[in-house]
């Protein structure tokens, strides 16, 4: 039986969801965690790869297990077995052949720069103490749904077979001192989400003009586009699947 973990993360401590050699992360706290619990080895795989340092206030994973859960004692149990920064909310049967990562239809960031120095959540934004322009910025950010190849905003070397994201939504809102920018695509590239902040960032301090961000997508050259801004301001906050892949009271019943 297949079963979806929800979760979120403060990624901090944490180089990034998935496993690597002599570095702690998200994923393998969370398989430590479910193996001791279920006395078997469990092996999750994530809906996404969150670089070290970014935060997730939702995420998905999918694990299997031969046996019956009761979903609400093991999200408890769960919760006392992890560090105080990972939280699991909930626990979800789903269909055999549902996938954490390539049924996800839509996936939300946020990212926020604080412009005044702020005690309380440095750990949580970027703290960038300059005047920038919103409107230039979210003009710019118009000009996002004009393309699909984002190459450009890319890590390079990275393995992934095409660049093309369909970019949903995409806008900043300025909230007093906090600027909150919110994107929604089918997909994202590795340091896609930082890379296009950091070139919005100079496009708010007048350092280019928005109509130049067509040259850069074009250019599909990392070079191009701006700094990639810290990890820190940057959260997964929203995953959307098709209903068809949960299991329903009728499955349940039936199974």
């Amino acid at each position: 039986m297949r079963y979806f973990l929800e979760l979120s993360y403060n990624g901090k401590a944490y180089h990034g969801w998935q496993n690597q050699p002599n570095a702690i992360t998200v994923q393998e706290v969370i398989e430590k965690a479910l193996s001791t619990l279920l006395n078997t080895t469990i092996s999750i795989v994530g809906a996404g790869r969150t670089d070290t340092g970014v935060h997730a206030s939702k995420m998905y994973a999918h694990f299997d297990y031969d046996r019956d859960i009761k979903c609400k004692d093991l999200v408890f149990k769960l919760n006392s077995f992890l560090p105080k920064d990972i939280a699991i909310a909930n626990l979800l049967m789903v269909k055999t052949d549902a996938h954490a990562r390539f049924d996800a239809k839509r996936r939300t960031y946020h990212y926020k720069i604080s412009t005044e120095k702020n005690a309380f959540n440095f750990d949580l934004s970027y703290q960038l103490q300059k005047s920038l322009d919103v409107n230039a910025m979210n003009q710019a950010c118009k000009i996002l749904f004009k393309y699909k190849d984002f190459q450009c905003f890319s890590k390079s070397n990275t393995d992934v077979k095409t660049y093309n994201c369909d970019i949903k939504e995409a806008f900043w809102q300025k909230n007093n001192n906090e600027l909150l920018f919110v994107i929604t695509a089918d997909r994202f590239l590795r340091n896609m989400v930082r890379a296009i902040v950091g070139t919005m960032v100079n496009i708010g301090l007048g350092k280019i003009k928005p109509n130049e961000l067509h040259n850069i997508i074009a250019s599909k050259d990392r070079s191009e586009a701006g700094y990639s801004v810290p990890a820190q301001g940057l959260c997964l906050v929203d995953i959307k699947y098709p209903e068809h892949i949960f299991k329903t009271d009728i499955d349940l019943v039936t199974a």
